[in-house]
């Protein structure tokens, strides 16, 4: 059975966007299985026993979470690109999946656009991700939040079968 889209009126209810709670780790595990797709991912499809979603290296405290009529839509990973003082005042973005009935209405953009206001709130002034070269939708997306493209690590993946880039894109945060 396939899951129910959003309605895709004016009336389509906007995603609310929050920090994420241990308690919603079997969900968040199901979306992140649910979306795995070469089109972003590295690692080999997860097979079971699967780990936990959050564990010593991923707390809750590093995710948001897009609901949409209580229903968990989306999430994206925020965190420090490092442990070294010298670059505390850089966020990067590691991780950002919709579920698939809610995608085209918004969710990615209000998770892209909530964690660019936790960055600045944790005091950062710049925000990175790394995104593969043939994720043409996810790069528009993050072209259009003013995300610039900042180096490429040419062939960096083998996938399938094919060599793809590293693309690194980031942008300054105003305050």
């Amino acid at each position: 059975m396939s899951e129910p889209m959003i309605p895709s009126t004016s009336h389509a209810a906007k995603p609310l966007i929050r920090p994420a709670d241990r308690a919603d780790g079997k969900d968040l595990s199901e979306l992140d299985r649910d979306t795995w797709s070469t089109l972003h991912a590295v690692l080999p499809r997860a097979e079971p026993p699967y780990p936990p979603f959050f564990d010593a290296k991923h707390p809750p405290e590093e995710i948001l979470v897009a609901e949409v009529d209580g229903r968990i839509a989306g999430f994206l990973r925020l965190l420090a690109p490092s442990s070294l003082a010298a670059n505390a005042h850089v966020r990067l973005i590691q991780g950002l999946a919709v579920a698939r009935w809610a995608r085209g209405h918004g969710v990615a953009r209000a998770l892209l656009r909530a964690a660019m206001d936790e960055a600045r709130r944790l005091g950062a002034v710049r925000i990175t991700l790394r995104v593969l070269g043939h994720n043409e939708p996810a790069r528009a997306l993050y072209a259009s939040e003013g995300f610039k493209v900042e180096g490429v690590l040419p062939g960096e993946f083998l996938l399938e079968g094919k060599y793809v880039d590293d693309v690194l894109m980031g942008r300054t945060l105003a305050p």
